[in-house]
């Protein structure tokens, strides 16, 4: 079921990166530019890249794998979907930031890999596309230099039991079945706030379906600690970067941030993991 569950993901998942990447015009131009990417929470909780062996753990088209370069970091992404890693490639030697790319299944690669890393990065739509978050945590546990670090910024997983207007009509928080639905053009939806500059790009019909899972924080960090990683950060925001996942959010003026509507109660929506290799 899981190799099964894998393989039609990284075909939805082809379909999906053709369909993001219409709408963001010329990627590499603005990466030149200096385009900035990267959010806050991420960079706060990543600290000062330069110099770092930083693997890119679910990289997708490597945007913000090559923005984690710039500042300097020795950057190693990796992703299951070959557009996606074919895009990340052309996009590195058209922006002329240099970063290294791999096109492998994660946890397998990761408990295969001689390639050992001071940081290892990920963020929004990483573990509920995996099946075994134990096996996933001790893979990065692997990969790690004894005091590397894992930073993991993610949506939170109760925003997927929020329907319209707020109500829980979608996901139950504690389901254990796979979710089976095609990965959706959210960054059409979200428009500028992930980079999106061409309104009219034509996005071709993603018919194929994803296997997902769900999660919850506690699942997550158990996993972490579980691994043998030593938690230093959870942290909570009432925010979400980038992708509207909620409707009903509202975007925050200035930032590329939605945000809940004035006189409703806030949840999380997003959270942060620092957690560290011990040195022993």
């Amino acid at each position: 079921m899981h190799d099964d569950a894998i393989e039609r993901t990284r075909r939805s998942w082809n379909i999906a990166t053709r369909n993001h990447n219409a709408h963001k015009g010329d990627q590499a131009a603005r990466l030149r530019d200096g385009h900035e990417l990267l959010f806050d929470e991420e960079l706060t909780l990543l600290g000062d890249v330069a110099a770092k062996r930083l693997v890119h753990l679910q990289c997708n088209s490597g945007q913000d794998s090559l923005c984690l370069a710039r500042r300097g970091a020795k950057v190693t992404g990796v992703d299951y979907s070959d557009e996606a890693i074919a895009f990340a490639r052309d996009l590195s030697r058209d922006s002329g930031i240099a970063a290294e790319f791999e096109h492998a299944e994660v946890v397998s690669w990761m408990h295969k890999t001689k390639a050992r890393f001071d940081l290892a990065f990920c963020s929004y739509g990483v573990t509920g596309w995996l099946p075994d978050l134990r096996a996933w945590a001790a893979g990065v546990h692997r990969i790690l230099a004894p005091s590397g670090r894992l930073v993991y910024v993610e949506f939170h997983p109760i925003v997927w039991s929020f329907g319209a207007e707020f109500t829980l009509a979608g996901d139950d928080y504690f389901i254990r079945t796979p979710i089976v639905a095609p990965v959706e053009d959210y960054v059409a939806a979200a428009g500028t706030a992930l980079a999106a500059e061409r309104d009219d790009a034509i996005a071709g019909r993603n018919d194929e379906p994803a296997v997902s899972w769900q999660w919850t924080l506690a699942d997550v960090v158990d996993a972490i600690v579980g691994a043998g990683l030593e938690l230093e950060h959870l942290r909570e925001y009432p925010h979400a970067n980038g992708c509207r996942v909620v409707a009903g959010l509202e975007p925050e003026p200035g930032t590329r941030r939605w945000i809940w509507p004035a006189g409703v109660a806030r949840l999380p929506l997003m959270y942060g993991i620092s957690a560290r290799r011990p040195s022993g």
